[in-house]
């Protein structure tokens, strides 16, 4: 009796141990792992006559001394990140974020061959980058099917983490289609896969493994308030990566369905007060003149609870699918509106892009942008019921607000040490920031999708 429960022990603690040898999976994946260095010409601040940095000077508030020579040089700036090979001739992909205004691509293999890259094109929206580098007979990873994945699933992250070439971590998918803001705060693309594997700095852009050795997803962004592993990674699924790939392998750039509205959750009170029977659903809030849900017959207040055979449970649901859309495309739109459900036929349109934006504005306009943002009146947006405030158009990348302040926020305040500037205009913005000092840090107070936001910025 003793023997059979040794041996029934032996074999629970036996089996998990042979299930978690991944030894043959990562042997497999040792030539189409790579590491990313890109290289880029950043201004710094020289040191003064005295040896000693601006900021001392500042953080004392002492004069700043003369400068016989400009206060400012070049230096180059190394980060590295990850990647994968995905073709035998030589296209990698890699993050957006890892590759962003380089002014050199190298990358390099666990062997120690190097090869310089060039950037196909990139796509911020989904934090995608590809490359080519001149080279054949390559081994590309083998792609799996995201679509399929499911909670609890077993991944493995391979990737340079703070540069340690080639590190492997396991762990499994903890949730599907999360919602993250992308960076220029138009709303989320990506229904990104959720795992707790250990990724850090330096893994963006590697690829993430389900435990048949097939890539189901590339690392992008973690969650952290120490900067290190917290348990929450996220990874843009394989299945969207590849579909913005071939755009970028074919154009260069990346073309999304747009159907033009703003909204949010449907609650539960909201659900009683409009006759539904459980809350889910996209609810529109607002529709973009001359957008294709307006042109389409959407009207605010509608629920919008499937595009085609999908089912929307969530806002970011109906920016996921209609993301992924083609222009043009004619979607079946099922609605719930005034206490009944109706099916409309609404004509995708295509997402504006920053290039677009910058051609319907006047080209008089300068381009030094105060803190790198690029704003409109409210007075000119005959729509909007706040008169008073200015709208971000663009944010410049390695700008004072970038990272802070995004695109369609509303800046109606800045306070600086208890002093509060109320913002009506662009010229009562402009007149605010240049009564600042460089290193002044301001608190920039609106609202962001009509939740209200307070963001400190530093004057550059």
């Amino acid at each position: 009796m003793k023997i059979k429960i040794f041996l029934t022990l032996l074999t629970i603690f036996i089996l998990p141990a042979n299930n978690l040898d991944f030894s043959d999976l990562v042997e497999r994946q040792k030539s189409s792992v790579v590491n990313i260095e890109s290289t880029k010409k950043i201004n710094v601040s020289r040191r003064n006559a005295s040896g000693f940095p601006e900021e001392l000077f500042r953080e004392f508030g002492l004069p700043m001394p003369e400068y016989e020579e400009p206060r400012s040089r070049q230096r180059e700036a190394v980060s590295t990140g990850s990647g994968f090979v995905i073709t035998n001739d030589g296209y990698v992909v890699t993050n957006y974020h890892v590759v962003q205004d380089a002014d050199e691509v190298v990358v390099k293999f666990l062997d120690r061959k190097e090869f310089k890259a060039n950037v196909i094109g990139m796509d911020e929206l989904s934090d995608i980058a590809l490359l080519k580098i001149d080279a054949s007979n390559l081994d590309p990873v083998s792609v799996g099917n995201s679509d399929v994945v499911e909670q609890g699933d077993g991944v493995i992250a391979i990737g340079s983490p703070y540069n340690y070439d080639f590190s492997v971590t396991f762990g499994i998918i903890s949730a599907k289609g999360r919602g993250i803001t992308s960076g220029r705060g138009i709303g989320d693309y990506v229904p990104y896969l959720q795992t707790d594997a250990a990724v850090n700095r330096g893994n963006s852009g590697g690829p993430l493994f389900n435990l048949d050795g097939q890539v189901i997803g590339i690392n992008s962004q973690i969650y952290s308030r120490s900067g290190g592993n917290e348990g929450l990674a996220f990874a843009i699924p394989i299945n969207v990566a590849l579909e913005v790939v071939e755009q970028l392998k074919d154009s260069g750039r990346v073309s999304r369905g747009y159907l033009g509205v703003q909204g949010g959750e449907v609650s539960s009170d909201l659900a009683e007060a409009l006759g539904m029977e459980k809350p889910f659903g996209a609810l529109v809030r607002s529709v973009v003149p001359g957008e294709a849900a307006e042109l389409g017959g959407i009207q605010p207040g509608d629920v919008i609870v499937s595009i085609g055979n999908k089912e929307i449970i969530y806002f970011k649901d109906l920016q996921h699918t209609i993301g992924r859309t083609k222009p043009n495309t004619s979607v079946s739109t099922k609605l719930f509106r005034e206490g009944r459900y109706q099916t409309l036929k609404i004509v995708v349109g295509e997402l504006p892009t920053a290039e677009r934006d910058l051609e319907v504005e006047p080209k008089s306009r300068d381009l030094n942008y105060p803190l790198g943002l690029k704003l409109r009146s409210l007075q000119e947006e005959s729509e909007e019921e706040i008169k008073s405030g200015v709208r971000v158009l663009e944010v410049t990348s390695n700008s004072p607000a970038f990272g802070q302040i995004f695109e369609g926020d509303i800046i109606t305040k800045i306070t600086f040490k208890n002093k509060t500037f109320d913002i009506s205009n662009i010229n009562d913005f402009t007149k605010t920031i240049e009564s600042f000092d460089t290193g002044d840090i301001i608190l920039i107070i609106g609202t962001r999708s009509g939740i209200n936001i307070f963001e400190p910025v530093e004057i550059g």
